[in-house]
């Protein structure tokens, strides 16, 4: 055997077995760090739907493309090194045969081609990387910066790593093309041009260039095999993986059941050992770890977390961060059966990992936490932080999870919450209000208005089309009463019979739920759940249920079929703009105003409603439309969700004035909205800018319904 073919061999053999060995021992550290985690119950249900994300988001990368140049920069890199794989094949080839190449395509010039014009793509994704973060730099824009306190320095050293991926292999190509190896005869571009530039040093120095090349480029990939594992760059392994086993069919809308093991928790009567939100590290199921492994540090949930837009010290990422984090240093002790465990195997657990493992999941500084408490209460639950994920993290089940604990284990919750799940637990609404005032609104109406239990209506007959469920903001509210009277009247001059259950109302449960309180979600739901039922609203006899609150939109239609309930629920604005279209409700008086539209986040993000509440008001007589420049998707929170609306917001800027500027940015006279809450919100926030003479007295806060039945009366 040639000299340079032994170095070659023996080289590469030594450079893989060594690092080899660590990279198979840390990845049997991982993957059972993750597989330790709790069961999962159907984790591969809705099975096409499954495969046809991993195909639209993976394959695809639509999220990554939904931020145009980082997201072109990742598609590069994606493709460029499935493309590059070959590369390795044939470089590993080599090592045993100088003249190998991949049966059947290896000698073809479109392969050729393909990996050289690869090659090229990646260089250029490297440098867009670089400049990206140069631009994003923490330093020049401090919290601003979607890669604030990202891990930076593995950031650049895995491009640096990249680059000599890059460099080696145009080395060690351009080198076989001079010593007549190269498996193509034309098509290689970079190659064949890399080698006009070290052809003149001769045949034995490209012999020596072509092995030196081959076992760098070899030990370079293993050694950024080795790198990965230890970096955030790990979400290259677990992030597909993620995708595939997200929460179908996204992780917005519905929150989980509570579950302990695979079988959801019986509240009436739980199981002694059931575990009861996330208190503990062990609590997380091996799904929940592979949320953590597969955080990129991209900073988009960060960019777009109106908490952190408002200086709150919630961060999606760093959450998440901080989670995986602490999974990794005390897996050691997971591993070893956790802290219960035998003195004799805790003996052999590093005593970091120890220390790790005792540290309380949500606690404050003074008891070193891993997540602080007014990062836990910070959170809306508005969904942008999950919309915005490329790899399909539910920071929102996540965070609630952790209430959960908080509030049924540790009975540690803001004050303010206790008010609230007395009020909705004792009279079935979070403000306390008597039973008898939910039908307030109907004697202001000039027609009447049938009541379920009144008047021998004891359920939704054949001559009631729609059950109108009011809410408890739109029963008690000043200002959602004004949209629940706007509705009632636009389905009565529609000519839509409908009746509503009066003070057979209770809450849904909602607050209650985003708030952690699963317990009291539960009484209310299973409540509301016999009514709805009794009356005869399920979709089984073909009626529909119309909301004005996105919050029992999502509730009713999306989480209530968890506790046995099935309805078609329909928000006010879709039924509205379907009365329109069939030409039942004609908007004839010109509205000659500006108007802009906040997107309420549990309408848009989490139940996908965006044309709806805009068609109704562009079919206005002479509006003037006018969007704000976070809208539809990317809407900004009003900062009511998630509880948000019961607790005292003292940190930062309040998060209803700044949806409130971005508005009153538009110049628009009126804000209109599609949930009470939002309009409690910025009803608040343009009262604020008003007083502070930001915004002017003309400029109003009200519901879509209210706007067209402004312009349908006669």
């Amino acid at each position: 055997m040639e000299p340079h073919l032994a170095v070659r061999l023996i080289a590469t053999v030594a450079v893989v077995s060594v690092l080899g060995y660590f990279i198979v021992k840390r990845s049997w550290f991982l993957i059972r760090s993750v597989t330790a985690g709790q069961a999962v119950p159907n984790p591969i249900a809705h099975l096409p739907k499954r495969a046809e994300t991993e195909v639209v988001q993976v394959a695809g990368q639509k999220k990554l493309l939904a931020w145009a140049v980082p997201g072109i920069a990742h598609v590069m890199v994606f493709y460029g090194f499935i493309v590059l794989g070959l590369t390795i094949i044939e470089a590993t080839g080599a090592v045993f045969d100088p003249d190998f190449a991949i049966p059947i395509i290896g000698r073809s010039p479109i392969l050729g081609f393909l990996e050289d014009l690869f090659t090229l793509l990646v260089l250029v994704s490297i440098i867009m990387f670089a400049a990206i973060r140069i631009a994003q730099s923490p330093k020049k824009l401090g919290r601003n910066s979607r890669f604030f306190d990202s891990s930076l320095g593995a950031a650049w050293l895995v491009l640096f790593m990249i680059f000599n991926v890059v460099w080696t292999l145009v080395l060690y190509r351009a080198a076989q093309v001079n010593t007549g190896v190269f498996p193509f005869e034309s098509g290689a571009f970079l190659s064949e041009w890399a080698a006009r530039l070290i052809a003149p040093l001769g045949y034995e120095v490209n012999e020596w260039l072509e092995t030196i090349g081959i076992v760098l480029q070899l030990g370079v990939i293993v050694g950024f095999l080795l790198l990965v594992l230890y970096s955030k760059h790990l979400h290259i392994f677990a992030a597909s993986l993620n995708v595939f086993f997200s929460r179908m069919p996204n992780s917005l809308g519905p929150l989980m059941p509570m579950y302990s093991g695979k079988e959801q928790i019986n509240f009436e009567d739980p199981a002694d050992d059931a575990t009861f939100g996330r208190g503990k590290i062990a609590d997380y199921t091996w799904k929940d770890g592979l949320d953590f492994l597969s955080c990129t540090e991209c900073g988009r949930c960060q960019s777009q977390c109106p908490a952190w837009a408002t200086d709150k010290p919630l961060n999606p990422k760093l959450l998440i961060m901080n989670l995986r984090n602490h999974q990794i240093n005390a897996a050691p002790v997971t591993l070893a059966g956790g802290l219960d465990a035998s003195p004799e195997k805790l003996a052999k657990v590093p005593a970091a990992a120890i220390a790790e493992a005792e540290r309380p999941l949500v606690g404050d500084a003074d008891v070193n936490g891993v997540i602080d408490p007014e990062v836990l209460w910070s959170c809306t639950t508005c969904g942008a932080c999950v919309h915005q994920c490329p790899v399909d993290i539910a920071h929102i089940d996540h965070i609630v999870d952790m209430r959960r604990n908080q509030v049924l284990v540790e009975s540690a919750f803001p004050p303010a919450l206790g008010g609230m799940f007395k009020n909705v637990e004792s009279a079935g609404n979070p403000w306390g209000m008597p039973s008898r005032g939910r039908t307030a609104w109907i004697e202001e109406m000039e027609f009447p208005v049938r009541v379920i239990g009144q008047e021998g209506l004891n359920e939704l007959t054949d001559d009631v089309e729609y059950l109108f469920w009011v809410g408890c903001a739109g029963a008690y509210d000043d200002r959602a009463k004004k949209t629940t009277k706007a509705v009632a009247e636009l389905l009565h001059i529609a000519g839509v019979s409908f009746a509503v259950l009066g003070e057979g109302e209770t809450c849904t449960g909602d607050p209650a739920r985003r708030a952690g309180n699963e317990f009291l979600f539960q009484m209310q739901a299973q409540t509301n759940v016999e009514t709805l039922n009794t009356i005869k609203a399920d979709k089984k006899t073909g009626k529909k249920i119309v909301v004005t609150c996105p919050h029992c939109l999502n509730t009713i239609g999306r989480e209530y079929p968890q506790l046995g309930g099935d309805y078609e629920v329909v928000h006010h604005t879709v039924l509205l703009n379907q009365l329109v279209d069939q030409g039942r409700l004609i908007p004839v008086k010109p509205v000659e105003t500006s108007v802009t539209y906040h997107d309420p986040c549990y309408l848009g993000r989490h139940n996908n409603v965006y044309k709806p509440p805009r068609e109704l008001i562009t079919d206005l007589p002479g509006v003037n439309f006018k969007e704000m420049k976070q809208s539809g998707s990317k809407s900004f929170c009003c900062g009511a969700g998630g509880a948000r609306m019961w607790m005292e917001e003292s940190i930062g800027t309040r998060v209803n004035l700044a949806r409130t500027d971005q508005a009153l940015e538009t110049g628009a006279n009126k804000i209109a909205v599609a949930c009470p809450f939002c309009n409690v919100m910025l009803s608040d926030g343009t009262t604020a800018r008003k007083q502070e003479g930001v915004a002017a007295q003309s400029i109003e806060v009200l519901d879509v319904s209210q706007l067209l039945l402004e312009s349908v009366r006669k």
